[in-house]
């Protein structure tokens, strides 16, 4: 699945991956500063680009979120507006029948209560990157965890005990291409190949063979999204 973070950036996604039929895409709107200014032409722009060239390729709404890395209370960032923002594309999401996709960074608490806000809603906190505490109550909202290659990092032993307390019906792994990748990939861009890292990090961690936990997230991504069953 491509990731989208702009209100317009789905047709052209669709058409670079045109030769590869395999690839779904998601549709949302990161939560930048100048998109939760815009945020009510934009989420008509978002509609509308769903309705144009979503049909059968978008699986789930998102990255929409929290940051609070970028947008800091204490230098005046509109929280309020975030949060409409979210609460819109929550909205979109349960129009077109589909996951949400929730970016969450040093915001835990107050991602978990917009998502407890919308009964029903259901979704993966992406890149995951918060601990044990932070999980079980995401779990307990539905919400599946993603983790990427900051579980190979070493200053992530919050992440690590949260890959091993998560369910194995909740699991899923990313590459958060092109970010984030993996060791010994560090500081390069992250490309889908380096995943495998990820995967035998988790693995380890679990207990369980890298194809165990592969038959694992394949059958998670097609409960979630409806990926093809692969196993």
């Amino acid at each position: 699945m491509d990731i989208g973070t702009n209100a317009d950036d789905l047709g052209e996604r669709v058409r670079a991956f045109s030769r590869f039929p395999g690839v779904s895409f998601s549709a949302g709107i990161w939560p930048s500063a100048e998109a939760i200014r815009d945020r009510t032409a934009l989420l008509k722009l978002l509609t509308d680009n769903i309705a144009r060239d979503g049909a059968g390729r978008v699986v789930a709404i998102g990255e929409c979120g929290f940051d609070r890395h970028w947008n800091k209370t204490e230098e005046g960032a509109d929280t309020e507006g975030e949060r409409e923002l979210f609460a819109e594309q929550a909205k979109l999401a349960f129009g077109f029948n589909l996951p949400l996709v929730v970016h969450s960074r040093e915001a835990a608490d107050e991602t978990a209560r917009a998502i407890e806000s919308i009964p029903g809603l259901r979704g993966v906190i992406h890149c995951f990157s918060y601990g044990k505490d932070e999980a079980r109550r995401f779990l307990d909202l539905g919400f599946h965890l993603s983790f990427a290659g900051t579980i190979t990092y070493k200053n992530s032993s919050d992440q690590r005990e949260a890959a091993r307390f998560a369910p194995d019906d909740r699991l899923l792994l990313e590459t958060d291409s092109p970010y984030l990748a993996p060791l010994p990939f560090r500081g390069k861009s992250a490309e889908p190949g380096m995943v495998e890292r990820t995967y035998e990090a988790v693995a380890t961690l679990r207990g369980i063979t890298v194809m165990r936990l592969t038959e694992i997230a394949a059958k998670n991504a097609h409960d979630l999204f409806g990926f093809p069953k692969r196993f």
